[in-house]
């Protein structure tokens, strides 16, 4: 299953190049008081409301994917967690670019940990990408994103992916500095999400999937996920032995090498294997 956000915050499921109007099956969601729990009620409540969407989906008449505005996936994130340096091939890329390292000594994943970015940081493909600093390098990273379905913590690989709500084509936009990579990551727009989420029995294995990202139909990154140094089943596991995972949680899994900078005007295509394909616009803030 393809479920979309767009437009005024409508949902949809999407099917060969169009989308089904299935908001009114968010009528099954209770009403939540002051203070909200964390998380996002919509994902929290994802497996209950599947077939409601279904039959919501079958009784509207479809619009072209084209004509619609898609949106973030995910709507209330507790958070967006980033992992940093997930890839060899870009930890040695890192090494030698020192507008990338910027003379620091660059680690990979095993020892930096994770990050957070800014929840205000996220948009849709269709919202694009507003660079700020733009007489600074602001850098393109794509990757497998994965959306937290269950509250969790503590949890262990092997059961790891049984917690995932679904999968999402992420760019973890950056511009290059010497401050700390959570505010360099966390300019409003810089962690795109979408164009859709793909539910689990959509994917054959998260940690086999091939992705890229062409600037202007120039191919800038291409991988596998099958490169990366935390496979998705230890993300998850790892980052439960630090913090409580809620409901719509956001976890952008790495970037391979190849990134690089984008101007106001580009044009990036970025796309997952069994997940989809997704065009973002660059523009100047």
């Amino acid at each position: 299953m393809k479920i979309c956000r767009y437009d005024d915050d409508r949902v949809g499921l999407v099917r060969d190049g169009r989308v089904f109007d299935a908001t009114a099956a968010l009528g099954g969601l209770e009403p939540q008081g002051w203070p909200q729990p964390p998380g996002d009620q919509f994902i929290a409540n994802l497996d209950r409301l599947k077939s409601r969407l279904e039959e919501e989906a079958g009784r509207s008449a479809p619009k072209p994917l084209a004509e619609v505005h898609l949106r973030s996936p995910v709507a209330n994130p507790n958070k967006v967690i980033g992992a940093p340096v997930n890839y060899r091939a870009h930890h040695e890329e890192s090494l030698d670019d020192t507008e990338i390292s910027f003379g620091r000594e660059i680690k990979t994943i095993d020892e930096y940990g994770l990050f957070l970015k800014a929840n205000s940081a996220l948009a849709g493909p269709d919202d694009g990408v507003a660079l700020r600093f733009v007489d600074r390098r602001n850098d393109h990273e794509v990757e497998l994103a994965m959306v937290i379905g269950k509250t969790c913590e503590d949890v262990d690989e092997a059961g790891a992916l049984d917690h995932v709500a679904g999968y999402a084509i992420g760019l973890d936009m950056t511009v290059r500095g010497t401050e700390d990579r959570s505010l360099r990551k966390s300019v409003d727009s810089y962690a795109v999400l979408g164009p859709w989420l793909v539910t689990p029995d959509d994917i054959s294995d998260p940690d086999k999937l091939d992705f890229e990202i062409t600037v202007n139909g120039e191919v800038r990154q291409k991988s596998n996920t099958d490169k990366l140094i935390f496979s998705c089943r230890k993300l998850i596991a790892y980052a439960t032995r630090f913090f409580t995972l809620h409901p719509g949680d956001v976890i952008m899994t790495g970037t391979p090498e190849g990134v690089g900078p984008v101007e106001p005007g580009d044009t990036m295509v970025a796309a997952v294997d069994e997940v989809g394909r997704m065009i973002v616009k660059v523009r100047a803030y």
